[in-house]
């Protein structure tokens, strides 16, 4: 089976690093952890730096930690070493083509990972395959155009707008959470459970953090390099937005939340 086309829009540079390592079982995976036992195998798809693979390996005997290449793979790596946790492997693979055999996960995790693939629901089968009957499927990804915030700063919804665009051209689908319980649907799984969480940076020391990252990692970042190359935005355009970011930062009655859709689907 042949993965088709997939590019990661943040890619890994220290600014996106900077906010997936904020990331907890807690914050991010709390629809699952309800369902989740110390017997159970478990495979973490897109796992990153691995903060949320760590969190989980603390609750299940053993979990497999999978990305798209080494590098990639060698940061949640490292934190399960920094960590002290042994009961964690790692696999490159892609999620659209899972070298891995049938029915053998009690639990399939990925956490804003179907956004960034061409093909979410070829994604869901793999996942379904590799997880055994009665087991969970669990997703949870962000819906960009739901994003929300105050005061209105004008380079914000520009930032949005240049996102959007930029995920599309990688083959993306940025407002996924409203397409999870679909997309689960024609996967073929029929007992899917739909939910949804956020978060939200509205005290001063999480505007400073969201806002501070955001317009560091729009000049810096992979999507920076993108943008840039493609002609979408300028080094002046980027830098303009990098300042409306640090504004909302700075306002006092700054409010910003995030809109995740969830699925748990039985295998």
């Amino acid at each position: 089976m042949v993965a088709a086309r997939n590019v990661y829009t943040h890619g890994h540079h220290e600014t996106v690093l900077r906010s997936h390592r904020w990331r907890t079982a807690e914050n991010s995976a709390g629809y699952l952890l309800p369902h989740l036992a110390s017997d159970q195998t478990l495979l973490d798809i897109g796992c990153g730096p691995g903060t949320i693979t760590v969190d989980l390996a603390g609750r299940v005997a053993r979990v497999t930690a999978l990305e798209v290449t080494g590098e990639a793979l060698d940061l949640a790596r490292a934190e399960a070493t920094a960590r002290g946790r042994d009961n964690v492997d790692f696999v490159v693979a892609d999620v659209q083509a899972l070298d891995l055999p049938d029915a053998a996960y009690d639990v399939v995790h990925a956490h804003q990972v179907l956004q960034h693939v061409a093909d979410p629901v070829r994604a869901l089968r793999e996942m379904r395959r590799v997880c055994r009957p009665g087991g969970i499927v669990a997703a949870r990804d962000s819906d960009y155009a739901a994003f929300t915030w105050f005061p209105r700063v004008p380079e914000l919804d520009e930032w949005l707008t240049l996102y959007q665009r930029a995920a599309r051209a990688n083959g993306g689908e940025p407002d996924a959470g409203r397409r999870l319980l679909s997309w689960a649907r024609a996967a073929g799984f029929t007992d899917v459970t739909a939910t949804a969480s956020t978060w939200c940076f509205a005290t001063p020391e999480d505007r400073q953090w969201w806002g501070g990252m955001w317009a560091d990692r729009i000049r810096h970042s992979a999507m920076a390099d993108q943008v840039r190359a493609s002609g979408l935005a300028t080094e002046e355009d980027l830098a303009r937005l990098s300042t409306g970011w640090r504004e909302w930062a700075a306002a006092d009655d700054g409010w910003f939340t995030i809109l995740h859709g969830e699925i748990l689907c039985r295998a």
